[in-house]
């Protein structure tokens, strides 16, 4: 029962901390020093996939009218929606830098290099300063993308690139670099941020189903119930979270995500350091 419990927090961790630019391999290392999962290696790798799944399916759901290439008969015309086909070549233009790190093994390989405290303290602390150094450069520069159509061919690449980042340093997050990148860029929050969500669906749907498959499905009944707690509460969390953010810039900038993760950054640093 207490594992169950456990899965639930995590699984909230997840569904907060994946689509705010906060990093959430930052915040699940340091509430996992003290909510142990008592399974193995091996299942707990499972249960971080399913989580971000969990995750990626509300994006899914909040984003589908957006994303969904298909128009029904009804809608007449032709069988794709041009605005949802194009959106996903672009979207697939961005998701071939990380997919060569997948193929030629690097993401592994960097997150064996750096997925400990000091690197993701120092990731969190520098793209928290980006994040107010970019927003006060650009914060009364008008826009020149306000729409995800808006978005350009070449946009979409340079976005990719930059989520490479997040892959080779762990604590970057995801969300963050490619927001950072789609602001400098010349993209509108509100479609930066749209858009980040919408890139995370075939970038981190397809690295669950790559490690679902290499871990199996065979499961105990605890072990089901563990993954399936953590599964619904990072589901419902994220469709909170996402709702929020797209709310929240709307008046707002991204600087307090800047100088929550330099906090928390120092805070990482200060307990591996001088605690733990």
């Amino acid at each position: 029962m207490w594992d169950i419990i456990k899965s639930i927090i995590l699984g909230i961790v997840e569904g907060i901390t994946e689509w705010l630019p906060v990093s959430s391999t930052g915040h699940i290392i340091l509430v996992e020093e003290f909510l142990h999962l008592n399974v193995s290696a091996d299942f707990k790798s499972m249960f971080d996939v399913v989580i971000q799944l969990g995750a990626i399916i509300a994006v899914i759901i909040l984003f589908w009218n957006k994303i969904w290439p298909f128009q029904s008969k009804k809608e007449g015309g032709t069988l794709f929606k041009t605005n949802a086909l194009v959106l996903w070549l672009k979207i697939i233009l961005s998701c071939i830098p990380a997919g060569l790190m997948v193929v030629f093994g690097l993401d592994e390989l960097c997150e064996e290099l750096f997925y400990s405290p000091t690197p993701i303290a120092l990731a969190l602390i520098i793209v928290g300063v980006m994040f107010i150094i970019i927003e006060r450069i650009y914060k009364n520069k008008p826009s020149s993308v306000n729409t995800l159509q808006d978005i350009t061919y070449l946009q979409a690449l340079l976005i990719g690139v930059s989520q490479v980042l997040a892959a080779v340093f762990p604590g970057t997050s995801r969300s963050g670099i490619t927001i950072i990148t789609a602001l400098i860029l010349g993209l509108s929050r509100s479609v930066a941020a749209e858009y980040t969500f919408v890139l995370s669906v075939p970038v981190m749907a397809g690295a669950s189903a790559l490690k679902l498959l290499k871990f199996g499905f065979d499961y105990s009944t605890d072990e089901f119930l563990i993954l399936l707690s953590g599964f619904v509460s990072a589901f419902v969390v994220s469709l909170f979270v996402i709702k929020f953010l797209m709310n929240f810039i709307k008046k707002h900038d991204f600087q307090v995500f800047g100088y929550y993760r330099i906090i928390l950054g120092i805070l990482v640093l200060i307990y591996f350091q001088f605690i733990a």
